[in-house]
């Protein structure tokens, strides 16, 4: 059975608005170079050809991906999300006991994970140490640089 995916109301509307313009834009960029290519005649040497089957193979891909995500996909209801413990659609302010340094991250499905916009996967080394803690918790969490001590400071939707 596929895995399911967990996402806001948020991941699917964006998994929902790239489905749509991969196949109704993608697609028809793709056929244009695949079109243009043709013309230029023997296929055996022919690297605009190649590159357009290419980029047409990863987007086809990518629309399979979505769609496979999409008919296993679970979506979060936000209104029974509590403040009581880290879970994905949680917001949680954390401390590094170490160097005291405060950050805070939304607990998010792995598909909508953005780092640099503060979201992190449940998948991720933080993400699933801080799951089902709750605020005054320290947890270990093993990361690349190193082990860390992190302190949860608030939890919020």
């Amino acid at each position: 059975m596929a895995k399911q995916t967990v996402v806001t109301d948020e991941g699917l509307r964006r998994l929902e608005k790239e489905l749509e313009e991969l196949k109704t834009v993608k697609r028809k960029e793709i056929a244009e170079k695949i079109k243009v290519a043709l013309s230029f005649g023997d296929l055996s040497e022919n690297s605009e050809y190649d590159e357009a089957k290419n980029e047409q193979a990863i987007i086809e891909g990518r629309i399979a991906e979505i769609e496979a995500q999409l008919k296993n996909v679970r979506v979060l209801d936000e209104t029974e999300l509590t403040n009581e413990t880290v879970h994905i659609g949680s917001t949680v302010r954390m401390k590094d006991t170490g160097s005291g340094e405060e950050f805070t991250y939304r607990i998010v499905g792995s598909t909508e994970s953005d780092p640099l916009e503060g979201k992190i996967s449940d998948e991720s080394p933080v993400g699933k140490a801080v799951s089902g803690h709750h605020v005054g918790e320290v947890v270990e969490v093993e990361t690349p640089g190193g082990v860390m001590n992190l302190e949860i400071v608030e939890i919020s939707r």
